[in-house]
């Protein structure tokens, strides 16, 4: 498992892509920004995520909410906010990070990310999902 991980990492950093998943079917990158890639693989094809290992630049609450969704089994994060942290020991999901932040900010740097802000007051990974979904729809409709 770790040297998977590692393998992961490795390629997280070298393709300089938002995400890595390890699993049966090998390394799927993922390249979209924000949790969009793990939302689109949580509805097309869930199985991908279901005790996979994932590498991830920034772990929001968000991020955190569709991989626990997802029955993910290892995450690496390189930054991870306290909340998402949070979430996924509550869910028993490991994780390894390097850097844990009060919240993920948002691109600008001029606030808290908003899909942060909107998972924030959500006590399970559930809560999150119809939030997450209704903000990314609206932003695919801009």
């Amino acid at each position: 498992m770790e040297r998977e991980l590692q393998n992961l990492i490795d390629i997280l950093y070298s393709e300089q892509c938002s995400c890595v998943i390890g699993g049966d079917r090998g390394p799927v990158v993922c390249r979209q920004r924000g949790v969009r890639d793990l939302l689109d693989i949580l509805h097309a094809d869930s199985s991908l995520l279901s005790g996979a290992v994932v590498a991830d630049k920034v772990v929001g609450k968000g991020a955190a909410a569709l991989m626990v969704l997802g029955g993910v089994h290892l995450v690496y994060a390189g930054v991870i906010s306290r909340k998402a942290l949070d979430l996924l020991n509550a869910e028993s999901v490991p994780v390894r990070y390097g850097e844990c932040v009060p919240d993920i900010v948002n691109r600008s740097g001029t606030g808290v990310c908003p899909v942060e802000e909107l998972c924030a007051d959500c006590h399970t990974a559930i809560e999150c999902l119809p939030l997450i979904e209704q903000f990314v729809n609206s932003m695919n409709r801009l």
